[in-house]
This record gives C-alpha cells, structure tokens and sequence, in this order.
C-alpha cells in the first residue's frame, strides 16, 4: 500500500507536467479578419451620415439665427418670442440628436464587434480541443507573463480556422 501512494505522489508532478498550453493574440486576429474590416469601413460611414445630418442642422440653426438677429429689431414681440422659441427647439434636437446618434453609434459598434469575438472565441476553443490544451491564454488581455518557452502560440493556428492569411 505504501508503494503504491509513493508512486501516486512521485507521478503526480509529471502529470502536471504534461499538461500542454497555450497562447494566442486575439488583437492580431481581429485585426487581420474581413469582417473587421468591414466593421470599421461601416462605422465610419454611419459615423459620417451622423455628421453630415448634424452639420445641416448646424446650418439651420446657424442660418435662422443669422436671419432672427439680422430682422430682430423690426419684429413685433410675438413673433420676436416664437422665433426664439423656435431656435431654443432647434438647439435642443440638436443636441438630442447628437446623443442619440453617439448612442447608436457606440451600440452599432458593440454589437458588431461582439460578433467578431463570438466568432473568434469559438475558433479557438476549437484549437484548444483539438490541440488537447488545458488552456489557452490571449496575450492581449494583460496577461502578466506566458512563457513562450512552455507554452505554444496557436495564433496562427486560428487564423487558419477562420481562413485568414
């Protein structure tokens, strides 16, 4: 019984040893993947519709105030306060508008983005299987220290899974 707890314990740290892991830079992939760039080609056109529709409402208010401080003097109090009122209205959507569109954009982003690393993960995780790996790391979440020396890098190994050169 005793031989066979001492060679329990003596095979323990080699079967730690065994153990296999490995590393990957997720940045790298997402960068180099299609679908990202396609992300950012949209972004920045939706970004850019935003802008557009917000610089004509810039325009606007610029144009009514230009036209309300040029005919100010001469109009009756009614409609000096209706004018008002209505660039204060304009200033407001304005501004609405601005947070509304950064709302949608930072949520465009996200959802677009999420797809990319659902699609990234579950590549990996494929890797990881396949490999028999107890673990894979991503070097681009702030990972202290992986020893490249005990650990493998299948970076490359995804990018192939997800047909990425």
């Amino acid at each position: 019984m005793k031989k066979l707890i001492i060679a329990v314990l003596l095979a323990m740290p080699m079967a730690v040893f065994a153990q296999k892991f490995a590393h990957v830079n997720s940045a790298t992939i997402i960068q180099a993947m299609p679908e990202y760039t396609q992300a950012l080609t949209d972004m920045q056109n939706l970004q850019k519709q935003y802008e557009e529709e917000l610089q004509k409402m810039q325009d606007e208010l610029k144009n009514k105030m230009a036209d309300y401080e040029k005919n100010q003097a001469t109009l009756p109090e009614a409609v000096k306060q209706r004018r008002e009122q209505e660039l204060q209205d304009l200033n407001i959507r304005m501004q609405q508008y601005y947070q509304t569109s950064q709302e949608e954009l930072q949520k465009a982003q996200s959802e677009k983005m999420q797809a990319i690393q659902t699609k990234v993960v579950a590549a990996i995780k494929e890797i990881g299987v396949a490999g028999g790996y107890v673990y894979v790391m991503d070097v681009t979440s702030g990972i202290p220290f992986i020893s490249e020396t005990l650990s493998t890098d299948v970076t490359n190994q995804v990018k192939e899974k997800l047909g990425i050169k």
